[in-house]
């Protein structure tokens, strides 16, 4: 392992903490604060949901009887199957990049891997991937084409290191019914490269209830995990990369990151311009780049750069998804973007490319709502505050639930010496009152501004508070609107 650790691209970053706390993060991610991503690939096919690779492998799962109800039992017909029925057929990334521009993206991130140990591009070192097996095509290569033609910058999102822990129900077989004790597919040593060969993990799994690691110990996955993504950055050059956990892995994960900056940086006049995120809540590991927080948010301001990574819906295509509002994404945006965070979108697609009309009108009211409010979302910093009001997100990942907002709740962001507050509910009595802006905080304003509208609004600032009169033909779309204030 020691001989592959050498091959990583030399420069201003060594693998070791102290080198990737030197880390800045670069101007584009801090000025983005949106972005869309396509968490996509075969466990897609059935449409039936998240980690459906891993259920069906676990008896009693909706997914395992879906899944042997339309397909055939696991024993018979598993995921290797499911694999070649992904055939993306109506895949068009330049049109998809296109509605995500107008919705306003400033960043990509495509899947490159799931924990389903398949290879959306043309690994070098794996045959499990979507080149050779399934579409045919090099989705990443695709989306990396399409949106850099488009001026966005590209990231690619990897979740294999947790793959060999978390695809070890593949060794089980059921434990009643017509195939009981039939070993499940993932026992066939002729798949063993795609299931991976961790019965220790399995035996492990079915002694605790759960998956113990995360990131397995066994070295031998270790130096397969480095060789893929190594590869995955060799062909990409991706400006942004994402680990579903920690960083993997000790040394060998600390090179990667390394790799990752250095290829940015000999791209870049010897300055890195690549973002890598993960989601360990320990300062001294996530000051070597940006601290992820899935489904869920900071409750405060934070001193560092972050993201909230989310979906509409569930990560995969799910016929039975209850998607979020466009009102709610737009708050959450708010939310996220007066503490100093971006949001990363996923947007699930159906498995031959598509977004159904759900997904569409989503995009569509953001693009509307973007089109008036984005002088206060994008190269905006957090204010001294990040909002008032009653209402707050509860910080945290998995925290994530629809807030009832109230005229008294705003967000505030700030920009070229301008405040911009949101006002997170329409005010029947057609009043503003933003208690943090009273001639007591030491501010003076000067003049008040509706964004999407152009006169100037009549205003009154107290000792404590700043009255706002919104125009009586102002009519609400039903999400936030926003005062720009000097």
């Amino acid at each position: 392992m020691e001989e592959y650790l050498k091959t990583i691209q030399q420069g201003p970053f060594s693998p070791t903490w102290e080198s990737l706390r030197q880390f800045k993060c670069p101007q584009w991610f801090l000025d983005a604060k949106f972005g869309i991503w396509a968490h996509w690939g075969p466990q897609s096919v059935p449409m039936y949901g998240d980690w459906y690779a891993r259920n069906i492998y676990r008896e009693g799962e909706p997914q395992y009887y879906y899944h042997w109800r339309k397909y055939g039992h696991p024993s018979k017909v598993g995921y290797k199957d499911i694999v070649q029925m992904w055939k993306a057929e109506k895949f068009n990334p330049e049109e998809l990049i296109d509605l995500y521009i107008k919705a306003g993206a400033k960043y990509f991130v495509a899947q490159a891997v799931h924990h389903d140990n398949f290879d959306n591009w043309n690994s070098r070192y794996h045959r499990w991937n979507a080149v050779n097996m399934g579409p045919k095509k090099d989705i990443v290569g695709m989306w990396a084409k399409a949106a850099r033609e488009r001026g966005l910058p590209f990231g690619v999102s990897e979740h294999l290191a947790a793959s060999f822990s978390w695809f070890a129900p593949n060794k089980g077989c059921d434990s009643k019914g017509p195939y009981k004790g039939v070993p499940y597919d993932g026992n066939d040593p002729a798949y063993e490269d795609f299931y991976h060969p961790n019965r220790d993990e399995y035996e492990l799994e079915k002694q605790h209830g759960k998956i113990v690691n995360w990131y397995s110990p066994n070295p031998q996955w270790h130096m397969k995990w480095f060789l893929r993504i190594k590869d995955l950055i060799d062909q990409y050059e991706p400006d942004f990369l994402y680990s579903d956990g920690g960083v993997p892995f000790g040394e060998i994960g600390l090179s990667i990151v390394a790799h990752l900056y250095n290829t940015s940086a000999k791209n870049h006049g010897g300055i890195n311009q690549a973002v890598y995120t993960q989601k360990d809540t320990n300062p001294d590991v996530y000051k070597i780049g940006v601290l992820d927080i899935e489904r869920g948010a900071a409750e405060d301001i934070l001193p560092h750069p972050w993201q909230t990574d989310t979906c509409v819906g569930g990560w995969f295509y799910d016929v039975r998804a209850i998607y979020k509002t466009p009102e709610q994404v737009i708050e959450m945006l708010i939310d996220i973007v007066s503490k100093g965070g971006n949001l990363l979108l996923n947007i699930p697609q159906k498995p031959d490319g598509t977004l159904d009309d759900e997904c569409l009108y989503i995009l569509d009211e953001i693009a509307k709502w973007m089109k008036v409010n984005a002088e206060a979302i994008y190269a905006t910093r957090p204010w001294i505050k990040y909002g008032e009001g009653p209402t707050k997100a509860q910080g945290g990942a998995f925290q994530e639930k629809k807030l009832e907002w109230t005229k008294e709740d705003f967000r505030f962001t700030q920009k070229d010496g301008k405040i911009f507050a949101f006002q997170m509910k329409y005010p029947e009595d057609h009043r503003a009152i933003i208690k943090s802006l009273g001639l007591s905080s030491g501010i003076s304003v000067k003049e008040v501004r509706l964004l999407g509208f152009e006169d100037e609004l009549e205003f009154e600032q107290l000792d404590n508070a700043l009255i706002i009169k919104l125009p009586e033909k102002y009519c609400s779309t039903g999400y936030p609107h926003c005062f720009c204030i000097k």
